[in-house]
């Protein structure tokens, strides 16, 4: 249980990450992923990477530079502009339907102006998920520039897109729906240096 904890990935630039096991049946033609991270790089980093043998971008949450958000589905993506850091920790949820090809992008427990991606799509199932890089294949082809240095909590993935009530209760740490990829429930696996730690402040 990650209750109150966090990943540190410790090393700028790093070979780090951390391997998230989910079990999917069946292809994703809805999901939510949320997380929270915090740190100062001003170059671009990977959060979330979900890779398939046949999509390396299936699903991405990537941070270009300081101001902008990249999300991916399918290799293709959307981009989210944001205040600028100061500081402090961000929390970004980031949902898609495949009937509407609707994203949804939430910052801070405010959501931004909706966009399309990817209608009709469907994620595959069989997936390599990694926090802290970016995959260039299945699993790997990592670009070491593109790494994350920082602090990383509160992540999950759920297989449907997140009622507005419910993306501001994952904002505020409130009980959630059950979810793929559950923070206090988290299977995972560190890989290089990546040191769990209590959250420093709420």
């Amino acid at each position: 249980d990650l209750y109150r904890k966090v990943f540190v990935f410790r090393k700028n630039p790093s070979d780090a990450y951390v391997v998230l096991r989910a079990r999917l049946e069946q292809p994703l033609h809805n999901f939510t992923v949320c997380l929270r991270s915090y740190t100062d790089l001003s170059r671009p980093h990977s959060l979330f990477s979900y890779a398939t043998k046949a999509q390396d971008n299936e699903i991405l949450l990537f941070k270009p530079k300081p101001e902008e958000y990249r999300f991916y589905v399918g290799g293709k993506f959307v981009t989210f502009r944001v205040p600028e850091g100061r500081g402090d920790w961000e929390h970004v949820c980031a949902s898609w339907e495949s009937s509407t090809g609707i994203v949804r992008f939430w910052f801070n427990g405010k959501p931004w102006p909706r966009k399309g991606l990817q209608r009709g799509y469907a994620v595959g199932a069989t997936a390599a998920i990694l926090l802290g890089q970016e995959q260039d294949s299945f699993g790997g082809g990592f670009d070491f520039y593109n790494s994350f240095s920082g602090e990383l909590t509160d992540v999950h993935l759920w297989d449907a897109a997140l009622s507005p009530d419910k993306m501001r209760a994952a904002f505020l740490s409130l009980r959630l729906p059950p979810a793929l990829l559950a923070w206090n429930s988290l299977n995972y696996e560190v890989k290089g240096d990546v040191v769990v730690k209590p959250r420093l402040r709420e």
